[in-house]
């Protein structure tokens, strides 16, 4: 299964509204998620992956599209 696929699981499992087709559409304004629902997706991912993610790494920006949530988590599976 692909990063893609795994953070569209985490994700659907606390959106709070249809979650968009497209990778790169912003979730917030999608209305899929909000700043409080970002800590419900948060740990959905750190469930999927098995990885911790900082408090410090915590902002909307770096969470706001599939595409930015599947890199983050790209780049910690290689380094």
């Amino acid at each position: 299964m692909s990063t893609v696929e795994k953070v569209r699981i985490a994700l659907e499992a606390v959106a709070r509204a249809p979650v968009p087709a497209e990778d790169d559409a912003s979730l917030f304004d999608a209305g899929v998620i909000d700043s409080f629902g970002l800590m419900e997706f948060i740990g959905e991912l750190e469930r999927q992956f098995g990885v911790k993610v900082p408090d410090e790494e915590l902002t909307p920006r770096k969470f706001e599209t599939i595409a930015k949530v599947a890199a983050w988590f790209d780049a910690r599976k290689r380094g």
